[in-house]
């Protein structure tokens, strides 16, 4: 009756009984996937049953389990910069291009820097939020253009991306896609559509149902896993030869997310949901304080009507909405759970108020990452961004005085209480140390 549990059960194994040798050598002659077959699992770099039985999950939650829009697969990595790197050294080779916004997760753009050029790959950066995101791409276009990597929200501006938009200008530039399944994944003349949706997640932006949308990534550390114990991303797509390009590069050089982690990332998934819904009502209230108060410059949040973007908001963040849904009154409208704001000041003062907020808080954490149950603050300029130079952090909309918050899902007043509370002491005395920016 073992098999009755109600939870799933945790596969420590390393490695697998095999029937025979014949057995044997048919697994290790298959051509790499990311789900095993009948003929079952031989080793665990390889995959496993508690890491495949979370990537079902998180494949249905992407809507690649539903054979009338196409069946795909997912891909668990033991982190979300795990994630990226593997599906970009999937399809990258020397003398490619690749094109990234100016306004990228400082992890993506380090390792554009540091290992895609020097590995002999054009980089471009362009601005891809907003109505003209789309033009901007396309403006970017080359011959040997590869990769089009897209984020949305963009962190840490909240800024959105037109991703239908971008799809049909790389279309019209390089026609539909072709993936003949058994081919290699560089074979293909068409880029690879890539959109980190982490901010987002599936329950509010499924973006590979939108035309022209091939790979969606997320760091699962933040909200799939939603408590802050673990490291993890996911690489969902529906192209045969790029999951096998994904599979052989998560054998040879990533690594697959653990057993554990994988049964902890399974739990989190229960209860997105419900945790999505409150970390947009608590988000609500606390963009609208920031908004009000008079040492905040701006707020940045889709749900703003001041936001840039706003108007292609409610479009983006579905808000769990299934297609076959009747009645729309039975959902909640949210916007994500991360608030981004400036202080207001020229740039020393606006430094020096934003690393006061984030030192006085006490109900909200100061610490890097996002998505968990508890609240978060950072200073990006000074810490998650660091490694971008100043000048491309201010072309992307990311000042020294800008602050990212991680609204959790404590009591919205005692949130609002302890900002409110460190906001109006922005101009006392309490950093330390100076940053070097």
């Amino acid at each position: 009756g073992a098999e009755r549990g109600v939870a799933p059960p945790v596969y420590f194994g390393s490695t697998f009984l095999l029937d025979d040798a014949a057995h044997g050598a048919r697994l290790h002659g298959k051509r790499e996937a990311p789900y095993t077959d009948d003929d079952g699992f031989v080793y665990s770099r390889w995959g496993s049953p508690t890491n495949e039985a979370c990537a079902l999950q998180i494949a249905a939650l992407e809507g690649v389990d539903d054979p009338e829009k196409g069946l795909g697969k997912c891909l668990l990595f033991n982190s979300g910069m795990s994630a990226i790197t593997s599906a970009l050294m999937s399809v990258l080779r020397a003398g490619d291009h690749a094109i990234f916004p100016y306004t990228v997760y400082g992890g993506t753009h380090e390792f554009a820097e540091n290992f895609c050029k020097e590995w002999g790959i054009e980089v471009t950066y362009i601005d891809a939020s907003g109505v003209d995101g789309p033009e901007n791409y396309k403006a970017a276009f080359q011959d040997n253009t590869k990769v089009v990597y897209t984020e949305t929200p963009a962190n840490p501006t909240m800024r959105l991306t037109d991703l239908a938009g971008v799809g049909r200008a790389v279309t019209e530039r390089y026609g539909e896609a072709v993936d003949t399944p058994g081919t290699d994944p560089h074979d293909r003349k068409r880029p690879w559509v890539m959109v980190d949706g982490t901010f987002a997640t599936p329950y509010h932006q499924r973006v590979l149902d939108i035309p022209g949308v091939d790979v969606s990534i997320h760091s699962a550390t933040k909200y799939l896993g939603g408590h802050s114990d673990i490291l993890a991303g996911s690489v969902t797509c529906r192209s045969e030869p790029f999951l096998h390009g994904c599979s052989k590069v998560q054998k040879l050089i990533t690594v697959p997310l653990n057993p554990m982690d994988s049964f902890l990332l399974a739990r989190g998934l229960r209860t997105l949901d419900v945790r999505m819904q409150r970390h947009g009502q608590n988000a609500i209230k606390v963009a609208r304080l920031l908004e009000d108060h008079p040492a905040v410059e701006s707020v940045f949040y889709p749900g703003l009507d001041s936001h840039p973007d706003r108007a292609m908001a409610d479009a983006i963040f579905g808000s769990g909405r299934d297609d076959d849904d009747d009645d729309d009154d039975e959902v909640i409208q949210t916007y994500g759970g991360m608030v981004t704001f400036v202080m207001a000041g020229d740039d020393e003062v606006a430094l020096d108020r934003a690393r006061n907020v984030c030192e006085y808080l006490r109900v909200v954490n100061l610490a890097v990452s996002l998505g968990g149950v508890e609240s978060l603050v950072e200073h990006p300029a000074s810490m998650t961004h660091a490694m971008i130079p100043r000048e491309q952090r201010l072309a992307g909309g990311l000042p020294d005085g800008l602050i990212r918050l991680s609204v959790g899902l404590e009591k919205a007043r005692d949130i609002l209480d302890d900002l409110k509370n460190a906001l109006d002491r922005c101009d006392e005395d309490g950093c330390d140390v100076p940053p070097e920016l």
